[in-house]
């Protein structure tokens, strides 16, 4: 592959970004799109892997640290309780984004904590012989907590296939529901093949079963409009790094009688209702699950982050997502030696790939001497890999913040990065 044989960009890259998105206003908000790295100028690719952060977070999280920092729930002075506003303002904040009511937010350090506290609480309840239906497209933090359960309980994993065009095989998951079916755990949206399944429908088919439906939703809630009434589903967890929002911090959404059906799943201060020698009574949910000091400053910048995007029209942003992946992918395709990983209808703006000759970490570090961010490995989901009959891709992952000059400038950059290794 060289430059010569890709297909041009067209139409000419607009700085405006298409359909009317301004996207140079949105990169002003973001300062570390301003750097070089080696020299060229940064081209971040991977916002699948962790999001950048507008200033509107950033400084949310240095204001309350200047300004009005406390712990929460704990004190009745000025700072405590300004401290203790911000925080719980922000859980509404999540609330509100996803249609939930503010105590079915549980706030986690990760959406990867979130699935293992509904594992562990959930699972104390299930027997040997009990079945999970998973999926074989999951991140591995939607795969390891259920094995856990396996080899503790005896419990018996099962998995929907992948077709080849990367939907999951719907037929297949319909007949591995039975009267045994006790959780079914799935990715609202691949971080590998960016597929956004019909999350809508394997609920129904779930719930027809009496199976409660845990939906991971990391990539789901960043490209789609999330509205958990609407998919009546019981669980979604998500983090915020990916949402534009800080590390450390992810969100458990429970439906209110789930929630408080599981015991704790940590135990400490704030999390009880009472405390003796001899007996121990918990608090409602959401605090039943949010053991000692919580991440204060993080789940602030959460809330800021989602304000932020609220005061956009996400609509536009999807488009925009959509537009620079298509782009790439129209001058990739039939590129000999070039394979895009999955392209179901609706997919969301992830891109992986493999180049023939060449691992994918190699093309990585090519890639990012011309400034160009992404990522490479399993993905944190090696059965998927094995089911494409690949050890590892490249993942390009595009963001409200990408332009059309940087999608082209990627795909020129990965000719070169090709042809070093022809």
């Amino acid at each position: 592959m060289t430059s010569a044989v890709l297909t041009p960009p067209s139409p000419t890259p607009s700085p405006q970004g298409g359909r009317g998105f301004d996207v140079q206003a949105i990169r002003a908000q973001f300062p570390i799109l301003a750097r070089e790295v080696h020299g060229k100028p940064l081209i971040y690719l991977d916002s699948a892997a962790s999001a950048q952060k507008p200033d509107a977070v950033l400084d949310a999280m240095v204001g309350l640290a200047r300004t009005s920092y406390a712990n929460v729930h704990r004190g009745l002075h000025t700072l405590a309780n300004e401290t203790t506003e911000a925080y719980e303002k922000a859980r509404e904040t999540v609330a509100r984004f996803i249609n939930a009511d503010r105590d079915e937010v549980v706030w986690t350090k990760s959406a990867t904590e979130a699935v293992n506290l509904v594992a562990s609480s959930f699972g104390l309840s299930l027997n040997a012989g009990d079945e999970i239906v998973l999926s074989e497209m999951e991140h591995h933090a939607n795969i390891v907590p259920w094995h856990f359960l396996r080899e503790r309980k005896g419990v018996v994993l099962k998995f929907i296939p992948v077709l080849d065009d990367g939907r999951l095989d719907m037929e297949a998951y319909k007949g591995l529901l039975s009267d045994k079916t006790k959780m079914v755990a799935v990715t609202h949206m691949s971080n590998v093949l960016g597929t956004v399944n019909d999350v809508a429908e394997i609920v129904r088919l779930a719930h027809a079963a009496g199976a409660p439906v845990l939906l991971d939703g990391c990539q789901g809630v960043v490209h789609t409009k999330v509205d958990v009434k609407a998919l009546d589903v019981d669980f979604y967890v998500f983090s915020g790094h990916k949402l534009y929002g800080p590390t450390g911090i992810g969100v458990l959404y429970g439906k209110a009688d789930r929630l408080a059906a599981l015991p704790p799943y940590q135990g400490g201060g704030e999390m009880i209702a009472s405390v003796a020698l001899d007996k121990i009574t918990y608090a409602d949910p959401p605090h039943r699950f949010e053991a000692g000091t919580p991440a204060i400053l993080e789940a602030v910048g959460l809330g800021a982050a989602i304000e932020w995007l609220n005061g956009l029209d996400r609509d536009a942003i999807f488009a925009h997502e959509h537009a620079l992946y298509e782009r790439v992918a129209e001058r990739l395709r039939g590129v000999n030696g070039v394979r895009i990983l999955g392209e179901a209808p609706g997919k969301g703006a992830v891109l992986s790939f493999t180049v023939e000759g060449a691992h994918a970490h190699d093309i990585a570090q090519v890639l990012d001497r011309y400034g160009v961010a992404v990522r490479a490995g399993t993905h944190c989901a090696e059965p998927l890999m094995r089911r494409f009959g690949v050890t590892s891709s490249a993942r390009a992952s595009f963001a409200l913040y990408n332009t059309e000059a940087e999608a082209d400038a990627f795909v020129d950059a990965l000719a070169k990065a090709r042809s070093f290794f022809s």
